[in-house]
């Protein structure tokens, strides 16, 4: 008995170290199993969170203070979806902050999904800067520097989701990986980062984010990434910019899942609950005009939009959820502040910083 003990006890050994080899080998994939059961995605992006409560702004929910994650997760959100920068100025939206708020999403029971712009700054359809520290590369340095930097973000958060890039229209890492002029070097940093993240993370998913419902355009743009690896299309929608027809919005996305075989995800949308503004700084929609008809600019009117856009794709079979954008942006810097926000009236919180009924669209019915 002694000696069987022994031997089982040698056994035992190996395999820990064993274990502890194969964790520290870089080619081990990192995977985390999904914390949340339920596939369809009712996601908020609260990316200025932590430099707001930097700020000291305190948010409450039915009168009494909250942390907005505790709010969103009770009120049904099971996505959080976390903006990502290379070297920011001022280190906000970085790697370190993204990180801690990474930790505190996971801690709190909610996926996290990571929109990964590829720049230092905001990249969107009509800017795709490339971070300052790979602006000198050759292509071929530029495909290494993607692979790497994909690595770490993976290695030191392990999303859920991840974007490879944000808006990316007319491709992403200007010059060198523009769709139109430079369509195969565009494709190559695609399947870099997608590769990269299949090799580390394969069980993580992958997006593709186009700005934009029309169909031709969608269809254009996703026949030309087609030959990329990846699971979910995203579509940022906002009535001000993209038509106020909820219904090319549902044909756009059945249209998109059937022929690309593919979930689609609106990755960003938002609707005022008022025209009034609470700073200086212009607001994105502050018109009628710019309104959809059915829906007022009310915290009624915000939620009957949000509701149906949340009915819309789940009546799509392609259909698997959305994202709100700027829910946290608060005109947090005053209200006489200049360089404040531009969507403190679209935000899931009213002037007061109290929760809005649009909460209720992140429920599971």
């Amino acid at each position: 008995m002694k000696k069987a003990l022994i031997i089982l006890s040698l056994f035992a050994l190996l395999a820990i170290q064993f274990a502890c080899s194969s964790s520290d080998s870089p080619d081990t994939p990192v995977v985390d199993p999904p914390v949340v059961a339920d596939d369809f995605i009712r996601a908020a992006d609260i990316s200025f969170l932590p430099e707001i409560e930097s700020a000291g702004v305190v948010f409450t929910n039915n009168g009494k203070t909250e942390d907005m994650l505790t709010t969103l997760k009770n009120a049904g959100c099971n996505t959080i979806r976390i903006r990502l920068w290379k070297n920011p100025a001022g280190g906000h939206s970085g790697l370190t902050e993204v990180k801690a708020l990474a930790t505190r999403v996971k801690q709190a029971g909610l996926k996290v999904w990571l929109t990964v712009h590829y720049s230092d700054t905001w990249a969107d359809p009509g800017t795709q800067t490339t971070p300052a520290e790979w602006k000198d590369l050759s292509f071929a340095d530029l495909k290494t520097a993607v692979a790497t930097y994909t690595s770490t973000i993976i290695t030191e958060i392990n999303p859920d989701i991840i974007q490879i890039g944000n808006e990316i229209n007319s491709g992403l890492l200007w010059p060198q990986g523009h769709l139109i002029n430079q369509e195969a070097q565009c494709i190559a940093l695609l399947s870099t980062a997608s590769a990269t993240i299949r090799s580390k993370a394969p069980k993580t998913k992958i997006m593709i984010h186009y700005a934009g419902v029309s169909a031709s355009d969608t269809n254009w743009f996703f026949t030309k990434v087609k030959s990329v690896d990846y699971d979910y299309i995203g579509l940022s929608y906002y009535p001000v910019w993209h038509g106020k027809d909820l219904a090319v919005v549902k044909s756009t996305i059945d249209a998109l899942g059937s022929k690309f075989s593919k979930k689609v995800v609106i990755a960003e949308t938002a609707y005022p609950f008022t025209l009034n503004w609470n700073d200086w700084t212009n607001n994105i929609v502050g018109k009628e005009e710019q309104l959809v008809s059915s829906y007022t600019a009310t915290p009624d009117g915000q939620k009957s939009y949000m509701l149906a856009i949340k009915s819309l794709l789940k009546t799509s079979q392609s259909g698997i959820g959305f994202s709100y954008w700027g829910g946290e942006w608060i005109s947090f810097k005053g209200d006489e502040a200049k360089n404040g926000s531009t969507f403190e009236n679209q935000a899931l919180y009213d002037f007061d910083n109290k929760a809005l009924p649009v909460l209720q669209v992140f429920s599971l019915n």
